[in-house]
């Protein structure tokens, strides 16, 4: 056990409290898988990260992500916030103005600009139009009738979320999920023309047999953005909302490249804790 930098930084915002907060261990060389998934758990955050020197001669550093019980390939707002801390620490990255996360999916690029980060959308592991049953098993749960449900998508990036549109945004902000059973839960609303955010975003799941609403979701945004600009819903750039449920005002900024690509997820990152922890 020795003493590693340590930081916690709030992930989709500009104002600290009001995003997503991720614990980042800034040394997590000799620890075992065990180590990390203990200390997840411990800090009992929706992630908790430890930065690597990269395996791979392509990225600039290595990531590994931790919710309390299980090790992610990817997941969004733990890409920025660790690329926020790596950079924090005094990184500098191979390539002017990116830099290249590896993970276990892979190696992901996060773009910086006006004072925010930005990581290049994974591509979907499942898409596609969602079945019947499920749909009505989705409303079952989000405790609404199924012809409330505008639209449905399954938009896969890792995590496996299935998303659903309603009516507008003050439909989703009303929702009063039940247990969400065993399904990862994606709901957007669209906001009328002319409003600063394009939609609102809210994100169910389970976790110790309870349903849990996450305040910000980079995977999710993600994945969302790119069935939206597909179906002509939005045109990027644009930005979204999430955590207004949960008195969280999470903002995700969405860009895209001039040929249409890559999709970008961006947002602020605020550090709120630094320091040390013993590991």
């Amino acid at each position: 056990m020795r003493s590693r930098r340590f930081v916690q930084v709030d992930v989709f915002t500009a104002e600290a409290y009001l995003g997503n907060p991720l614990a980042v261990v800034c040394d997590g060389e000799g620890l075992s898988t065990h180590a990390m998934q203990r200390f997840a758990h411990w800090t009992n955050l929706s992630e908790t990260t430890f930065l690597l020197a990269p395996s791979d001669p392509g990225a600039d550093y290595r990531v590994r992500i931790f919710t309390p019980t299980v090790e992610l390939g990817f997941a969004g707002h733990p890409t920025l916030g660790s690329c926020h801390a790596w950079l924090l620490g005094g990184g500098v990255s191979k390539q002017p103005g990116v830099v290249v996360q590896e993970c276990g999916a892979g190696l992901i690029r996060v773009r910086r600009s006006d004072q925010q980060l930005a990581f290049a959308a994974p591509p979907l592991r499942r898409d596609g139009p969602v079945n019947d049953a499920t749909v009505a098993q989705i409303a079952r749960v989000l405790n609404i009738e199924s012809s409330a449900i505008v639209d449905s998508q399954w938009v896969d990036n890792g995590p496996g979320w299935v998303a659903v549109m309603l009516r507008d945004a003050e439909a989703v902000l009303a929702l009063k999920p039940t247990h969400v059973e065993g399904l990862d839960i994606g709901v957007v609303g669209m906001y009328p023309p002319g409003s600063p955010s394009a939609y609102e975003v809210r994100a169910f799941f389970t976790k110790d047999g309870s349903t849990v609403e996450d305040p910000v979701t980079g995977s999710l945004n993600a994945s969302v953005a790119q069935w939206l600009l597909r179906t002509s819903r939005v045109v990027a750039p644009y930005m979204a909302s999430q955590g207004a449920a949960l008195g969280r005002a999470g903002r995700v900024y969405i860009s895209t490249d001039n040929d249409g690509d890559d999709t970008w997820v961006g947002g602020h990152c605020v550090t709120c804790v630094s320091g040390t922890v013993d590991l």
